[in-house]
């Protein structure tokens, strides 16, 4: 690591601290230093916008307030709150972490790294975040934004792609952390590259620590970080189906329990087919449905971060010898209690909206 210059560092962790107490947003998990309360906020602003997470944030909060009431709770119960959240396995490894923090450490989350990050679903950034703020210790939180800040501040060129990158800054932040304050340094640093030092078009005059930033006097702001590309996501083509039974009741199924969207509720889906024929022995192979389907005009796009979907929609009044075990008939009515992805949200809204269901 390069070395760092002390008084650059001195300057740069007191002109941050000062911006974040004065500037800082209002947002509801900082109205104290609950750890359990930080620990849901800093899973749900995973991958997702503080706008988005708000509502989230206070539903879930209203429903599971104390740790034993999220520890124990029914999985399609946290499933539905979190429902367009996005990422559930985020919510299914929170509930097991917090679950092992009641059963193994008397419901009080730790106060070291090490147990931290042995929960399920805790790494680096998490624990630093939540032994930072809610406990004052002097831990790096490193994430994209840490990262952006940082390469731009100490003009740091490493592939922020690279998992060797993190411990780069994980080490600059060791040494730079404000140990009196390291609950307002971290979330200085997080708010400065929410709202000020952001990905593109970064308000540099507008920036506390600008004096300090070495590729703001170099004229690299716009070139850092340095990130390699993503590879292309792949596009999986599928057919979704509105099968109704004699009661007018619709078919559901549940995801497997591990992999992408585990243990949400879906139309049921098939690999999309090439022909009608195609199709309708595609449904009788798996599902013993012989009726015929219609299409609707009716298509849905959903970018996952590897891979995107893109969805067809089919319906059709069935009547099923024998339901597939992971199927369920619902109501109209009883459709609001499950948990479906956004694309299958998106399905369903235009159903509903065009009186299919």
């Amino acid at each position: 690591m390069k070395n760092l210059n002390q008084h650059k560092i001195e300057s740069f962790k007191t002109n941050l601290v000062h911006w974040y107490e004065q500037h800082k947003r209002d947002l509801p998990w900082r109205k104290n230093q609950d750890p359990y309360q930080i620990w849901v906020s800093e899973v749900m602003l995973q991958q997702t916008r503080v706008d988005t997470v708000i509502p989230y944030y206070e539903r879930f909060m209203r429903l599971f307030p104390e740790m034993d009431d999220l520890a124990y709770a029914e999985e399609d119960a946290i499933l539905k709150v979190w429902e367009g959240l996005g990422y559930y396995s985020r919510v299914r490894n929170l509930q097991k972490g917090v679950r092992e923090v009641v059963e193994h450490y008397g419901g009080q989350v730790p106060k070291s790294r090490k147990e931290m990050e042995s929960l399920k679903g805790v790494g680096p950034y998490t624990a630093g975040a939540i032994l930072s703020i809610a406990y004052d210790l002097p831990e790096p939180a490193v994430d994209g934004n840490v990262m952006r800040v940082l390469s731009r501040v100490f003009h740091v060129t490493d592939d922020i792609a690279k998992p060797s990158t993190r411990k780069i800054h994980e080490a600059i932040l060791y040494e730079a952390i404000d140990k009196n304050n390291p609950s307002s340094f971290n979330q200085g640093l997080m708010e400065l590259g929410a709202l000020v030092c952001t990905p593109t078009s970064p308000g540099c005059l507008l920036c506390p620590v600008r004096e300090q930033c070495e590729a703001f006097s170099l004229g690299l702001q716009e070139a850092l970080p340095i990130k390699s590309k993503k590879k292309k996501a792949k596009t999986i083509h599928l057919d979704a189906f509105l099968l109704i039974d004699q009661d007018k009741r619709v078919y559901i199924e549940k995801r497997p329990s591990e992999g992408l969207l585990a243990g949400l509720w879906q139309l049921p889906m098939l690999p999309q087919a090439s022909s009608d024929d195609e199709r309708q022995e595609s449904l009788q192979q798996a599902y013993e449905i012989t009726e015929k389907v219609h299409k609707q005009p009716f298509h849905v796009k959903h970018v996952f971060s590897h891979i995107i979907w893109e969805i067809d929609l089919y319906i059709g009044d069935v009547s099923l010898l024998t339901v597939p075990e992971q199927w369920k008939a619902v109501s109209k009515e009883e459709i609001e209690g499950y948990a479906f992805p956004v694309s299958q949200q998106k399905v369903l809204s235009y159903c509903l909206e065009e009186g299919l269901i």
